[in-house]
């Protein structure tokens, strides 16, 4: 089991390495994530096709904005929070593309 990352920059750093080509085929999009609280911060990831480019800051137009807590994201990563639960009592805020929050997931492995 790999070791549960300690903070969200580790996350974001280590995000292209998790990425899943075959899954982002056809795909162009631009994921906002703003993360409140200690270790927080904003990010943004930029994924074409089968790249992936990991910034950090505001990007100015999003497809989706993901929005929660720092120590939810790490718990979610960690798979210590479900996803679907977190967003059905907001812990997890979503604006834009909602299809594209679905597939999130399937864009990215845990090893």
């Amino acid at each position: 089991m790999p070791e549960a990352p300690s903070s969200c920059k580790q996350v974001f750093e280590e995000m292209p390495s998790h990425f899943n080509k075959e899954a982002a085929k056809g795909l162009n999009a631009i994921f906002q994530f703003d993360l409140s609280g200690d270790g927080g911060g904003k990010w943004h990831v930029l994924v074409n096709n089968d790249q992936c480019k990991v910034a950090e800051g505001a990007h100015p137009s999003p497809n989706i904005t993901i929005s929660m807590t720092a120590k939810d994201y790490l718990d979610m990563i960690a798979g210590k929070l479900n996803g679907q639960m977190a967003f059905m009592t907001g812990k997890l805020r979503i604006a834009g593309d909602m299809g594209l929050a679905l597939r999130l997931q399937s864009l990215f492995t845990n090893q």
